[in-house]
């Protein structure tokens, strides 16, 4: 299991304390994160929250809340708005604020994507001052090979290190796109390239979509580059669409043992089921990533019996 990293430098002495602890919180000790990400409701609007296998209890946006606050979650991620509106009735829970989002109505083929920061530094100073919420970071989404790359790096390496100052955690989301990029969104050596140039800007964790062979199919091997090229920078893959829990969960041991990631950030694989089968999953994925179990034993977490 890996360690709890040291601080990054060039920060108060009383900032880094407060650092260690959200990181420790954040991982529950482990030095592994388990993100639950619920930024969707931008990022896709409404389409992830109704319909198909959806469960019915997603059309509100409590579920997120209540799930996060009964399930074993290093840290729930959200926009601030949303977390201002329910965190009141779940204070226990730990969470990351999403900075920056923006919707999927403008596909890339019409403009390279950008995606901006929506609160200033210090409205989360005071947002984490007057809340009484268990703010352990923020994050932030970034897409190299944008044409509006270089307006996105410079908000990223300001906002982390400002969030570093707080004594809070930076995620930072990297993904490849644009016209640029084109269909190699998920190729490895450039998914590496992204973790890199995360590690460059100081993060603590980066969040990318798992690279893909030359089959369209899913390989842990080929996260080895990323792991490499991020360093320090710890790695954490995106859960993506609602996936059978027995494949998932095999997904997930193999990108942490095979491919050297330290965790997973996951949302719709969490919340589009109902509530009890929601954290069911969270302790099927949490017996994974902290407490470093097996599939089988992970498996038997999903039985309501257990």
């Amino acid at each position: 299991m890996p360690k709890i990293p040291q601080a990054p430098l060039g920060i108060p002495a009383e900032s880094a304390r407060r650092w260690t602890e959200r990181y420790r919180l954040a991982t529950q000790e482990s030095g592994r994160l388990f993100l639950m990400a619920g930024d969707q409701k931008v990022e896709h609007l409404n389409d992830d929250f109704i319909g198909g296998r959806v469960a019915t209890d997603d059309a509100d946006p409590e579920h997120l809340f209540r799930i996060a606050s009964e399930a074993p979650v290093g840290c729930f991620a959200a926009q601030m708005g949303l977390i201002a509106r329910y965190g009141m009735d779940y204070p226990d829970t730990p969470y990351l604020l999403k900075l920056n989002s923006k919707t999927h109505l403008i596909k890339t083929a019409q403009r390279d994507p950008v995606s901006l920061q929506w609160q200033s530094m210090a409205q989360v100073r005071d947002f984490v001052r007057h809340s009484g919420l268990k703010v352990v970071g923020v994050g932030y989404t970034i897409y190299p090979g944008s044409e509006f790359e270089p307006t996105m790096l410079g908000e990223a390496a300001r906002l982390i290190r400002d969030a570093h100052a707080m004594g809070l955690l930076a995620v930072i989301w990297a993904y490849p796109r644009g016209q640029a990029v084109g269909t190699r969104e998920q190729d490895a050596h450039l998914i590496a390239g992204a973790a890199g140039l995360v590690a460059c800007l100081g993060a603590d964790f980066v969040k990318i979509n798992p690279p893909l062979d030359a089959a369209g199919a899913m390989d842990g091997a080929l996260l080895g580059e990323a792991v490499a090229a991020a360093g320090r920078t710890q790695v954490i893959c995106a859960g993506g669409s609602e996936t059978e829990a027995p494949e998932f969960l095999q997904r997930l041991h193999e990108q942490i043992h095979v491919g050297g990631t330290q965790g997973c950030a996951t949302g719709r694989n969490v919340h589009q089921r109902n509530q009890p089968d929601a954290i069911r999953f969270c302790k099927a994925i949490h017996a994974i990533v902290v407490h470093n179990q097996g599939v089988d034993e992970a498996l038997k977490l999903l039985s309501p019996n257990t």
